[in-house]
């Protein structure tokens, strides 16, 4: 009798044991496949990642390429410069912008303008579906009337900023060809920055001369497409995202 109960214990252990294994067995392959699953969404991701930088990459290549062609004849005429790597047109001659401390457009710069713009526009229309912004930018230098401080300084530039930066929004829209160009109103901000980006020459100062100036950038939806991992549809496929209206900063 003890024998088979003895032997009946060995049984309940042995397929107690058999039980346990197979459990084991079992999360593991469940812990192997949720691994590999997690490995090729990891791989899926730094792909999607890799064709939208090169999508990206590309066409801002082909904005840049655009913008250099068109401009080629005027850039040096303007004392202007176009940034490859910010896709910003930089005009840089403040004699010619406005007078100091002044928002009013001077003529010339009305002319330059009057000629850059439709121009502008018509050559950024192609890729105006990946186009997140057109940021007008004005910058000072950091110098006001003597006697203000630093910080005191700094508010009036930017107050001087922001109402040229508006001025030459408000002569913009003066120009049929901005009139017509929707997509263009909905992505347009003008921006002032005050002396928050001044020019600094080979030593390190502050070139006061080249910070004063007006500057047209081009921001792609690139750096949203990527957060969210979304991969870039077709350039002719792709539809505006919603803006507000024009933004003034």
């Amino acid at each position: 009798m003890n024998l088979l109960n003895h032997s009946t214990g060995q049984d309940d252990d042995g397929h107690h044991w058999l039980a346990i294994s197979d459990l084991m067995a079992s999360l593991m392959m469940i812990f192997l496949f949720l691994a590999l699953l997690h490995m090729v969404q990891v791989e899926r991701s730094q792909k999607v990642e890799q064709e939208v930088r090169i999508t990206a990459a590309e066409l801002r290549e082909a904005i840049y390429l655009a913008l250099a062609h068109e401009f080629r004849d005027d850039l040096a005429r303007w004392n202007a410069e176009l940034d490859r790597p910010t896709l910003t047109l930089r005009f840089r001659e403040p004699e010619v912008l406005f007078d100091r401390n002044s928002a009013q457009i001077k003529p010339e710069f009305e002319a330059i303008l009057t000629d850059f713009l439709p121009r502008y526009i018509n050559q950024l229309t192609p890729f105006r579906e990946v186009i997140r912004e057109i940021r007008i930018e004005g910058h000072t230098s950091s110098e006001w009337s003597e006697g203000s401080t630093e910080l005191e300084a700094y508010f009036l530039n930017m107050e001087l900023s922001q109402q040229r930066t508006q001025s030459v929004l408000r002569f913009a829209y003066d120009l049929n060809t901005v009139r017509q160009a929707d997509w263009f109103k909905q992505r347009v901000a003008a921006v002032g920055l005050s002396s928050s980006r001044l020019i600094k020459d080979a030593q390190g100062l502050e070139d006061r001369a080249a910070s004063r100036r007006v500057e047209f950038s081009v921001l792609t939806n690139f750096e949203a497409q990527l957060i969210s991992g979304s991969q870039t549809p077709p350039l002719e496929a792709q539809q505006p995202a919603p803006r507000p209206a024009t933004v003034v900063r």
